[in-house]
């Protein structure tokens, strides 16, 4: 049993953290403004209009699963990118934190605050204040867990004695973190442009099929009228399509009919029962999760590490229980737990990456029974049908996407680095244990 002095000792150390004895004391409620979101109700949903920003958009941004609504609301709770939130109820774990919103303007649902620093108080450095308090915060809610949730209130916010130095100082911090920060910002920018380029490519080849569109204007082939206006298009501007004459020649120049309509001659329609099984992923309890290299993924995504892996990747994961029909690309060895599929191609001819913008393409969570748990029946996603080009196109295809994919995990890589970096020097930089010079050399040392 621990003892009363124990806890007092505890709750001490989490409500009096470790900062430089220079800097001034107050409580951190004082240092900004804390707006809470709104609790919304299911009748202010609507299938447009601005989102509504829950943790999950927070953590993953815009998907599927948002929440939009047409109606207007007080301007406190309207966000915009760069705007410093504190999520301040969930999981412990997982929920509790500080993040810079990087989406699209929108509706702050409850249980996040929307924080605006006080004057004085510089922006970058409270951010990463809040970054080091973290622990603080996650075992202030872990203290009062009862239901699965967990919340760090406006009275611990009050409670927690925080400071501050002059505000060059702050500012010099701010920078030092704040520059690993931003190339890692970059990197996830830069990812998310390679991303769009190989949506583009798959839609371009897959979907609005422009190389068989080119292909017939040059052979004088007949186009179908869902393509007359591509066909004007590229009989005006006949070089906008940009494949070098190698790749063109890959794709057919005549359309024929089928079940999904007018698609390329000589390509065919498949299930995915025919190209791909969905296998289960094993169960994979938290005291077996040893630390190691090879990240774990749930249905949400990553959720851990271990040092096993069950697929050699790269795969694909696609959630199973819990959120259903979501399509995340693993670049990596890996270890689904047993609440995703994982895929596996049934022909080698069949890649990879043409699978993943496929599935993608595939609206697969309306797939999912409605149960308390909604789950994804595997041979529902079985019985969709899938256009299948050539082998040809398709080995072009993974070429060009496989060099987007690595340049984009090579990224990740990097950010991984500087993340760690980061989080090494800020709690050095908060409680005074480095100086900003020497964490200024440190950062030169890493260009």
């Amino acid at each position: 049993m621990v003892s009363d002095s124990a806890m007092e000792n505890n709750k001490s150390r989490l409500y009096h953290p470790k900062l430089p004895d220079h800097w001034r004391r107050c409580s951190l409620y004082s240092m900004a403004e804390w707006v809470n979101g709104l609790a919304f109700r299911s009748v202010q949903f609507s299938s447009n209009g601005m989102p509504v920003i829950k943790i999950a958009e927070i953590k993953g941004g815009i998907s599927g699963q948002t929440k939009f609504t047409q109606q207007t609301f007080d301007e406190a709770v309207r966000i915009r990118p760069g705007d410093l939130l504190f999520s301040w109820s969930g999981q412990p774990e997982t929920s509790i934190d500080t993040f810079w919103w990087r989406g699209p303007q929108g509706w702050l649902n409850q249980h996040i605050f929307r924080v605006s620093p006080v004057d004085g108080i510089d922006r970058v450095f409270f951010y990463h204040l809040l970054k080091y308090l973290r622990p603080n915060f996650v075992r202030i809610a872990q203290n009062k867990q009862t239901t699965g949730l967990g919340h760090v209130t406006r009275r611990d916010l009050e409670s927690i004695e925080a400071g501050y130095p002059p505000l060059p100082e702050q500012r010099a911090i701010a920078h030092i973190l704040g520059t690993l920060d931003d190339k890692i910002e970059l990197n996830r920018r830069m990812n998310e442009t390679l991303e769009a380029m190989a949506q583009a490519i798959f839609k371009s080849w897959f979907v609005d099929f422009d190389p068989v569109v080119v292909n017939a204007l040059r052979a004088g082939n007949p186009i179908p009228e869902k393509f007359a206006a591509k066909a004007a298009h590229y009989r005006d501007n006949p070089h906008a399509l940009g494949l070098p004459d190698h790749i063109l020649r890959l794709f057919p120049d005549r359309f024929q009919d089928s079940e999904l309509g007018p698609i390329p001659e000589g390509w065919g329609v498949k299930t995915f029962g025919d190209l791909l099984e969905l296998a289960y992923g094993k169960a994979l309890k938290k005291a077996d999760r040893r630390p190691g290299p090879i990240p774990v993924y749930g249905s949400n995504g990553q959720v851990g590490w271990h040092d096993e892996p069950l697929v050699s990747g790269p795969g694909i994961v696609i959630g199973r229980k819990g959120n259903p029909g979501i399509v995340t690309w693993v670049p990596t060895d890996f270890f689904p737990i047993d609440t995703t599929f994982y895929v596996v191609p049934k022909t080698k001819s069949i890649n990879l990456y043409f699978l993943f913008y496929a599935l993608s393409s595939h609206d697969l969570p309306s797939l999912a029974a409605d149960s308390a748990v909604p789950g994804l029946n595997r041979n529902f996603v079985y019985g969709n049908t899938q256009l299948l080009p050539s082998s040809e196109v398709l080995v072009e295809f993974e070429g060009k996407v496989r060099f987007l994919f690595e340049t984009g995990y090579g990224g990740e890589v990097e950010s991984r680095t500087l993340a760690t970096l980061r989080d090494t020097l800020l709690p050095k930089l908060i409680s005074g244990e480095l100086r900003v010079p020497d964490a200024e050399r440190v950062l030169e040392a890493v260009g």
